[in-house]
């Protein structure tokens, strides 16, 4: 029988997927391109879904990206990816480029196959980001997201695609405002979340004793804390405080601080890229 091209991209990613993961990760270095389209290369899908939103009263909208040869007899691990203040479910898409990232990893090698989820944040009828997007029904509609992903976009997920329903295969992440829900959310639900990490996370991150109150009772249930900014980021505080409550704790976590690193796409996708393929394994 002949195997197409295709078909033959997609065995040799899968089979060379690692079983394990080093106890000391060495983190992959940016290759020129690493998010630049390769036609060459088996690719991955996004879809436009609705969900019915109990938290909102309404049906709310999010991306979902299916790895390359995605098959839906098997199951998949998640990564639920938020946006930032300004943006909502298309931000990571238009901006960031998610898909090209984690299709070019794929063909590496370097990832494990996953579905990721790009919701909206903001938890309120009108989610546009337009008009006030830092008016405090915004701001905190941000907040209230949490109820929404927890009661409302998770088990559409799970009733929807062939995921693995258990926190060793949920992962949480996200920049700046996306960032902090993913560190308020994640630290706060690790019986959901076992992978998380927040990219330049922003001032809405709680305070690291509310994230953590009970630190060492976090070591057993982390798989992967991460921690990254930019060193010219103005919000580089907001993770230095979090690292610095963390190593104080003895909470294993990777913190990363970026050289001539700003707060935009750059830093982030970055940061997804190395993020990513640390995930599941």
């Amino acid at each position: 029988m002949k195997t197409s091209r295709f078909t033959a991209l997609c065995l040799s990613a899968l089979l060379a997927i690692p079983a394990v993961l080093a106890s000391t990760p060495v983190l992959p270095e940016l290759v020129q391109g690493f998010d630049e389209v390769k036609s060459e290369i088996a690719k991955g899908t996004i879809d436009t879904i609705t969900y019915a939103s109990t938290t909102v009263g309404t049906n709310r909208r999010a991306l979902v990206y299916t790895p390359p040869c995605y098959d839906p007899a098997k199951r998949y691990p998640v990564l639920y990816l938020l946006h930032g203040i300004g943006g909502d479910e298309k931000e990571w898409f238009n901006q960031g480029r998610p898909h090209v990232i984690l299709d070019n990893l794929f063909a590496q090698n370097a990832l494990v196959p996953m579905i990721v989820v790009l919701p909206n944040g903001r938890a309120m009828k009108d989610d546009r980001a337009t008009g006030n997007i830092y008016d405090r029904d915004r701001v905190q509609a941000f907040a209230t997201f949490e109820q929404d992903l927890l009661k409302d976009l998770i088990p559409y997920i799970e009733k929807t695609y062939p995921v693995l329903a258990d926190r060793e295969h949920r992962a949480i992440a996200g920049l700046s405002m996306g960032g902090g829900q993913s560190l308020n959310f994640g630290l706060g639900n690790l019986d959901t979340f076992a992978w998380v990490g927040g990219f330049s996370s922003a001032p809405n991150t709680k305070q690291p004793t509310e994230l953590l109150p009970q630190p060492e009772a976090s070591i057993d249930k982390l798989k992967l804390l991460w921690i990254s900014c930019g060193d010219k980021d103005g919000l580089l505080s907001v993770s230095q405080r979090t690292h610095d409550y963390l190593a104080q704790h003895n909470v294993p976590h990777i913190f990363q601080v970026i050289p001539n690193g700003y707060h935009d796409f750059k830093i982030w996708k970055q940061n997804l890229y190395q993020f990513s393929t640390l995930l599941f394994k």
